[in-house]
């Protein structure tokens, strides 16, 4: 049987990085059966064109997985599909949270032939089988005979071939524009492939914060692969990048990596011990990164970029989506120890929190121009469906869009908010952006790292870039060249510097080796009467 998985794109950006739960899905799936992997972020599809694609590949069943922003997306994707004569099992978070919306049992019409609910490790081969019997169930669910939640405990992870995997699709250098390859090159890189790969570790996260969706699909319950196996998938990684003469980075995918910090210390000294550093990038939360041990393992590690969910620079807002263990008062201090270290942080914000007033966008940015140059994201407080804020705000009377995500906009919210208009705070989140991604900004931030490698400047500047189109429209060459012309000064500045460190680079290696010295002159004939 011939087996499609699918991941939607989100219609807003772009995204390069692969989706692990096509990867993991296509490992379980009995070796008998041949499965396609197509994301809609690296390999764009029209309606008509996957359905064509099923009918020309003969696919009987396609998974398809979506988080909630995606959610309308997909469902006119797998419509598509189920017209072009497939069956669609659809799971994931937003499935799990709201299984009677994909199968028309509410008021929305019925998009997929089966949901998997939770996790589904463990009920994929059960789904591929009954498809291939014509026994498709409606529903699978991940429970004992007694009806008790299974949770996967990762310790017999499957493993993943990345060596034979085809990554065409995803190839960051392909993707990139002219003038960054031209950057690339000059500062001595010259990969004819990067990949960002992402890896679990672990699952669970305790922390149960209002807003966020991971306790309620993972659950509280922190499970680990063993060290081991996590080593073995990176030296794949590793290998496969090497062999193409290219490079990879890894992103572990963990809800918070260091969650266990014992634990995580055990793995990077493993990671160090067997050759398996490798660039990589990871979500943890702000109170782990106190530890100095464990910042020194993330540097010796390959640990390249942080992503941490600071919300809020207000302690009271903060508290109110139960995340008071972010202290800000402690952001600076552990942003410094990190970019000592030349680690950089991706910061996120909220804004339209119930303690947000106008001029929270300035606030801010006032905190952030303090911290060393990072990746500042900012967005708006979004009930998503089963999570403890949507229950709270549907109980009061405040959702002002219930089924936000069945009309996705960008960017706009779907309540009110207490202290603060719903256009202002649309309006806060456009100036935080516009101000954090100006090439001014830009400016100071490259001027905050002058003595750095010239590497770790480029790679500042290239991502400030890239991350500015998460909000502003810059998916044409149109865009991109508009966007160089307002950065033309910061260009300059960074081909200058390219061009310089390529000549230094050249020079040192035609530079002629060094004379020996005179005690090397007595013992080279004195190993050679020896030998």
């Amino acid at each position: 049987m011939n087996i499609l998985l699918y991941n939607p794109d989100n219609e807003v950006t772009k995204n390069y990085m692969p989706h692990l739960w096509m990867f993991l899905l296509q490992s379980l799936t009995p070796p008998e059966h041949k499965v396609f992997l197509i994301d809609g972020n690296a390999q764009p599809m029209t309606e008509e064109e996957i359905a064509a694609f099923v009918r020309e590949n003969d696919i009987k069943l396609a998974g398809i997985g979506a988080m909630t922003r995606m959610a309308a997306r997909a469902y006119r994707m797998a419509d598509a599909v189920r017209g072009a004569g497939a069956k669609v099992v659809m799971g994931g978070p937003h499935v799990t949270e709201v299984p009677d919306e994909p199968i028309g049992k509410t008021a929305e019409p019925r998009h997929a032939d089966a949901v998997a609910l939770g996790e589904a490790d463990a009920l994929w081969p059960r789904i591929v089988e009954d498809c291939a019997r014509g026994e498709l169930k409606e529903v699978y669910t991940p429970v004992d005979d007694e009806g008790e939640e299974v949770k996967p405990t990762l310790q017999d992870y499957p493993r993943i071939p990345w060596a034979d995997m085809d990554l065409r699709q995803f190839n960051l250098i392909a993707k990139m524009p002219k003038w960054a390859r031209m950057l690339v090159n000059k500062a001595g890189i010259h990969w004819t492939s990067f990949y960002m790969v992402p890896i679990e570790s672990g699952r669970g996260c305790p922390y149960g914060c209002d807003f966020c969706t991971v306790t309620g699909f993972f659950g509280d319950s922190i499970r680990f692969r063993t060290d081991q196996s996590v080593v073995d998938e990176v030296l794949e990684i590793k290998a496969r990048a090497s062999s193409e003469g290219g490079q990879a980075a890894v992103f572990f995918i963990d809800d918070n990596f260091a969650i266990n910090v014992k634990r995580t210390k055990s793995l990077l000294r493993e990671m160090i011990r067997q050759g398996a550093t490798i660039p990589w990038v990871a979500q943890i939360s702000m109170n782990l990164l106190k530890d100095e041990e464990l910042v020194d393992l993330i540097k010796e590690s390959g640990g390249r970029w942080i992503f941490m969910g600071l919300e809020s620079i207000d302690t009271e807002n903060l508290k109110g989506v139960n995340k008071g263990f972010n202290k800000p008062a402690q952001y600076a201090e552990v942003l410094d120890r990190l970019a000592q270290r030349g680690i950089y942080s991706i910061t996120s914000f909220i804004f339209g929190m119930d303690g947000d007033k106008t001029g929270v966008a300035k606030k801010t940015i006032d905190a952030i121009d303090e911290w060393p140059p990072g990746l500042p994201v900012f967005g708006l407080l979004t009930p998503y469906p089963a999570t403890p804020l949507y229950d709270r705000l549907k109980e009061q009377g405040r959702l002002t869009r219930p089924t936000h995500w069945l009309d996705f906009k960008p960017f706009q919210m779907a309540f009110t908010p207490e202290s603060i208009t719903v256009p202002e705070a649309e309006a806060e989140v456009r100036e935080a952006w516009s101000r954090c991604y100006s090439p001014e900004a830009i400016s100071r931030a490259l001027k905050k790292i002058e003595g750095r490698p010239f590497q770790e400047r480029a790679g500042i500047f290239i991502t400030r870039l890239a991350f500015r189109g998460i909000y502003f429209p810059q998916l044409t060459l149109q865009h991109w060249l508009k966007l160089l012309w307002q950065n033309r000064s910061n260009v300059v500045m960074m081909f200058r510097e390219g061009w310089a460190a390529h000549r230094n680079r050249q020079r040192d290696q035609k530079a002629p080796a060094a004379p020996a010295t005179a005690a090397e002159e007595t013992v080279e004939p004195a190993k050679r009467r020896a030998s």
